[in-house]
Formats: structure tokens, C-alpha cells, sequence
């Protein structure tokens, strides 16, 4: 997908996200993410949950409540900038939202569904944004972003941590 944009579309600290991402449909990319997703944390035990494979990382839970903090986030940008508001959207300490959150009070099974829940909120959005609309750029987080690249971003961002939640939590739980 980095082909495809252009390196004025999004912030450098988002390359790593962006070029994860295959090229192809963001519709279906959202889809074929969120089933990916749901059939890796549907196989973790809830007593696994409280993993942390480090002090001071965040237990399993925690992630999986920041990966839908984080989209709900970005489709909040999504939606600014395809609608044209002219605001320049805030950007956010994931940190200070971890902490302010009861992820580890809640289920694996809920927080997976609620990351559903908000992709399915996300997929939504993304079927009613006409190409012209993709190209669309606003300001979040004091950078410029488009449409098309808070997409990518959303999308890279659930890869990420999947490779994370693969290599370092599961990989490491015995």
C-alpha cells in the first residue's frame, strides 16, 4: 500500500503501520483483517489474559483494548476529514488511555467484541467514502493525514499488534 500513497498523506511515525498493509480493496482488507484478528484472540485462554511478556507492557487485555481505543479514534478522523471539517483533530497519549480504561476487568470475549464492534462500525463508514473523498486531507495530531492514509493506518495499526500479540505474548505463554 506505501506505493500507492505518497509520504505527505501521513505523519513518518505512521510508516510502520503503512507498509505493512497489502495493496487491495479497503473494504475487503477491513474485513479479511477483523476475521484474522477474531480468530487469533478467539484462541487465547481468559486465563492468559493478564499476560504482560515484560514489566511495564501491557497485559493482553490492555492491547486488545487499546487496538479499539485506537480505531475508534482514527475513524473519528476518517470522518472529519471525508466530511471537510477544517478542525485540526487532537492527537492522543495511548498510555493515559490504557491506564484510564478497565480492560483488565472485562472478559477476552468482550473486549474482542467490541473490537468487532467498532470495526464494523469502521467498514461501514469506508463503504459510504466515494473515491473523491479518499483524497480528502485534514490535520490530526499536528500533521497533515488523508482519507485514504487513515485508512491504511487503521489497518496497519491491527497488523502491528497482532504481530506483537504473536511474537511476544503468545509466542512466550506456556
Amino acid at each position: 500500500m506505501q506505493k500507492i500513497l505518497g509520504k505527505d498523506e501521513f505523519a513518518p511515525y505512521y510508516q510502520r503501520y503503512v507498509e505493512l498493509v497489502p495493496e487491495g480493496d479497503f473494504h475487503n482488507l477491513l474485513v479479511e483483517g477483523i476475521d484474522k484478528t477474531s480468530n487469533l484472540v478467539s484462541q487465547i485462554p481468559e486465563g492468559q489474559g493478564m499476560f504482560r511478556y515484560a514489566d511495564n507492557k501491557w497485559t493482553i487485555k490492555e492491547l486488545l483494548g487499546h487496538m479499539a481505543d485506537t480505531e475508534r479514534i482514527m475513524a473519528h478522523r476518517l470522518l472529519s476529514v471525508v466530511r471537510g471539517d477544517a478542525v485540526s483533530l487532537p492527537g492522543f497519549d495511548e498510555e493515559t488511555y490504557v491506564q484510564a480504561a478497565s480492560f483488565n476487568e472485562q472478559s477476552i470475549n468482550d473486549l474482542l467484541q467490541n473490537l468487532q464492534a467498532v470495526r464494523k462500525s469502521t467498514i461501514h463508514l469506508v463503504k459510504s467514502i466515494d473515491a473523491d473523498s479518499l483524497l480528502k486531507s485534514g490535520t490530526a495530531n499536528n500533521s497533515n493525514v488523508t482519507a485514504r492514509a487513515i485508512i491504511v493506518i487503521i489497518l496497519g495499526h491491527e497488523l502491528h499488534h497482532c504481530n506483537i500479540l504473536k511474537e511476544r505474548y503468545l509466542s512466550t505463554e506456556q
